[in-house]
């Protein structure tokens, strides 16, 4: 198959890398990935200048593989309209340097990467772990994901599904298996510090930590229990639970 690799955390990034060098190992590869670090872009897209594009040359990647001055959702859009000229089978993001769980997905450059993917009628993976400085991490979850796609395959994954996978970052004898499940509501504990002054302006920052979410059966609860999470995603937001009733109030 012909595959095409972005992330959010930029061309140069270990997760990024990884993913590539056990996929080119049995599919067509190409890398299309951001400049520089552009985590938390959303689904953004670049609309007010030129997008730049680089081929470079990555060390222990034999696929070709490009930079662009852009978001990871530019990266996707430009890769697939000019960059790749024959049809792009599937799209895999990441692997993301930090989890991708509950409700981070609205925030994630990663997963944002993947629905563009949908949007151009191409099915996608994106696929995150928790960050880590051992090399294995990385390569366990990239042979998860070679698992994720052929399962994927077979089973005819639509051109309008994303499946979003989390992968502990422990070693493969220490994973249970898989599920597949719904987000959690992801909680944290966010604030603005302020840090100073620039010219009379106060300048404040965004810090806090992630509140562990124990509600059964979502993707934060099993990740923390050990699990490979697998969650379907779609592009349309509808709550249609409740879409009759608010056809009603008007």
């Amino acid at each position: 198959m012909r595959l095409l690799i972005t992330n959010d955390d930029g061309v140069h990034a270990k997760g990024i890398h990884a993913l590539c060098k056990e996929l080119e190992k049995y599919h067509d590869i190409i890398m299309v990935a951001p400049d520089d670090q552009r985590s938390a872009t959303s689904h953004s897209i670049t609309i007010a200048k030129p997008l730049v594009v680089k081929e470079v040359e990555l060390p222990d990647i034999k696929s070709k593989a490009y930079s662009v001055s852009g978001t990871p959702a530019d990266c996707v859009r430009v890769a697939t309209d000019q960059i790749i000229k024959d049809k792009v089978d599937m799209v895999v993001s990441g692997i993301n340097i930090g989890y991708n769980l509950g409700t981070d997905i609205l925030y994630s450059g990663t997963v944002s990467a993947a629905v563009e993917a949908t949007l151009c009628s191409v099915p996608a993976i994106a696929v995150s772990t928790e960050s880590s400085a051992e090399d294995y991490v990385y390569e366990n979850a990239a042979k998860y994901i070679k698992k994720v796609i052929e399962v994927a395959v077979s089973n005819k994954l639509h051109e309008d599904i994303v499946l979003n996978v989390n992968v502990p970052p422990i070693k493969d004898e220490e994973i249970k298996g898989i599920k597949v499940c719904k987000i959690g509501k992801l909680q944290f504990h966010h604030y603005y510090k302020e840090t100073g002054k620039e010219k009379e302006n106060l300048v404040y920052k965004l810090e806090g930590e992630r509140v562990v979410n124990h509600v059964e059966e979502t993707d934060s609860y099993y990740v923390d229990n050990g699990y490979v999470t697998v969650t379907p995603l779609h592009y349309d937001l509808t709550n249609f639970n409740i879409l009759k009733d608010v056809g009603k109030w008007f």
